[in-house]
């Protein structure tokens, strides 16, 4: 028999859904064993601690932030990489894409050898008063390094996906560049933009191996969540246990929002536009 639903024909075999649910137990498991570890008598005053706080509020403003410079970068790289056509194209998509596969803490080495005291750009800051190694801004830094190509891909595939047609008529009706960007290319990506923002700030808020290696742990200042939860391994369980739960929580309600509303967007885009 066809698969066939209310939408039509799925094309997806009895077995594919089988291997899926193999795939999807693979990643619900180990969540669900973790869940059955928590200390639940004491959960609330383990998340709600001074240090437990601290580390959630610090990666709450330091994920926001580099979500932000993530954005503000993110989009002329995807802009150029999906619609430009120049010599060096495909070199720099894969330099642009390459923290994807790059240990996190090789990524906070090259950081640090670069912004850091003895760092390339590094020497020159420090005569000028700024230094970044260990500080907040380092943790910035760190986290738009490893969730910078997250958004470049998912915009650079809303971008392709788009297509050029309705920039091509705003410009015969003579728009600018500048106002085509604004006005026709950005609103038409924009539910691509999102998913790509959401996808930045959730890789934000676990990264962990570029921001110890960069900037340290130093509570208040550098110790995001994940740094946190891997001090309190070494010395209290039951809080580790307990702020991995928190911390999966808070990520999957942030990319859970995004999906949930990302599918109708793209349409009510194409039925306005």
């Amino acid at each position: 028999m066809p698969s066939l639903t209310r939408t039509g024909y799925t094309g997806i075999p009895p077995w594919v859904y089988a291997i899926a649910a193999a795939g999807a137990l693979f990643i619900l498991l180990p969540l669900a064993a973790m869940v059955t570890k928590v200390n639940w008598i004491q959960f609330v005053a383990l998340v709600t601690s001074e240090s437990s706080l601290t580390a959630l509020g610090l990666s709450l403003r330091t994920s926001t932030a580099s979500t932000a410079l993530c954005v503000v970068l993110g989009v002329p790289l995807a802009l150029i990489l999906a619609r430009g056509n120049f010599r060096g194209q495909r070199l720099l998509r894969a330099f642009v894409l390459l923290p994807l596969v790059l240990p996190p803490v090789v990524g906070g080495i090259a950081l640090l050898y670069t912004f850091g005291r003895q760092g390339v750009l590094g020497k020159s800051l420090e005569l000028g008063g700024i230094q970044i190694a260990f500080s907040t801004a380092a943790v910035v830094l760190a986290q738009t390094f490893v969730a910078l190509p997250f958004l470049v891909v998912s915009l650079e595939g809303a971008l392709r996906t788009a297509g050029t047609k309705y920039e091509a008529v705003a410009a015969t009706l003579g728009a600018r560049p500048a106002t085509v960007l604004r006005r026709v290319s950005i609103p038409l990506v924009l539910p691509g933009l999102a998913s790509g923002a959401v996808l930045s700030f959730a890789r934000c808020l676990g990264e962990f191996g570029a921001t110890l290696t960069f900037a340290g742990s130093l509570e208040g200042v550098t110790r995001t969540l994940p740094l946190e939860i891997y001090l309190q391994r070494e010395t209290d369980a039951d809080a580790a246990v307990a702020l991995s739960l928190l911390l999966v929580a808070v990520a999957v309600a942030v990319v859970g929002l995004s999906f949930s509303r990302s599918p109708k967007q793209p349409t009510t885009e194409a039925s306005t536009t």
